[in-house]
């Protein structure tokens, strides 16, 4: 029986505008009265997570900043920060990248140097705190990670100047231009594993979505993976499933429903 649901949010539950499918609530609703814990697990920021989610964020699980802040019913239920020092060390190599705009996602705020104006576009789709600074290495606030915008695109560019690192911190390719650094024991999956202990639920119970490289090892901690039908090829090779549709035909909620873990109609 399935206890916990945890999807991606960009390039799985959303579109690919960053919307939600309109038929998410009902579904969401009707598992809640089936006990069925719905969460989200993103890159994102929790504060943006929260305010997509305000009229059911008490009930929900926000697995936030790839899996170093974990939040439920309000409270900070995992937190998994970065060595501030490290932080500033992969800012600096960032800045003299091209085509390259670092963030410093910390638990109070993410903070930016660059005031592009299409950098802050791009950026404020995920992170709804968002202060500006001068200087990205004087920030004083709990590390979660350290993000690059990369306009080239991380496989071509950014993450050649990062491999080296791997031993040492997590470097993920969150997507096709973002390049995510955190501490070596940080990510979605060791974040899920953690909320499984402390819920009492198994991997049997647990069923998740996801479409990118950072959720590689959440797809690791759930007997029932799906990846999406428009998922990264290494994503497909190590989950147990793929969905039939892709995440702009609203995969996971039809999905969900042809698992017949609830009954309901669904569009299209």
């Amino acid at each position: 029986m399935i206890k916990l649901i945890v999807a991606d949010m960009d390039g799985t539950l959303l579109n690919d505008d960053h919307q939600l499918h309109s038929d998410f609530w009902e579904i969401e609703r009707t598992l809640s009265e089936k006990n069925i814990l719905f969460a989200v697990a993103s890159g994102r920021q929790y504060y943006n997570l929260e305010s997509n989610f305000e009229r059911i964020k008490d009930r929900m699980i926000f697995f936030a900043e790839n899996g170093t802040h974990v939040v439920h019913k309000g409270q900070d239920l995992y937190i998994n920060e970065m060595d501030i020092h490290a932080a500033r060390k992969f800012i600096e190599i960032g800045r003299d990248l091209k085509d390259v705009n670092p963030v410093l996602c910390c638990k109070g705020s993410a903070y930016v140097e660059c005031r592009d104006e299409r950098f802050l576009t791009e950026i404020k789709k995920y992170y709804t705190r968002l202060k500006y600074v001068d200087d990205l290495t004087q920030v004083e606030d709990t590390v979660l990670k350290v993000t690059l915008c990369d306009w080239q695109g991380v496989e071509e560019n950014s993450y050649a100047a990062y491999k080296e690192f791997e031993n040492d911190f997590k470097v993920a390719v969150a997507a096709r231009i973002f390049l995510d650094i955190t501490a070596k024991s940080a990510n979605k999956g060791v974040a899920i594993r953690k909320v499984q202990e402390k819920l009492n639920i198994s991997p049997d119970e647990t069923l998740v979505f996801g479409d990118y490289l950072n959720d590689l090892e959440m797809m690791q901690n759930a007997t029932h993976s799906y990846a999406m039908k428009n998922a990264h090829p290494e994503i497909i090779k190590i989950s147990r499933h793929r969905t039939e549709f892709g995440n702009n035909e609203n995969g996971v909620l039809r999905t969900i429903l042809d698992l017949g873990l609830i009954d309901l109609e669904v569009e299209k």
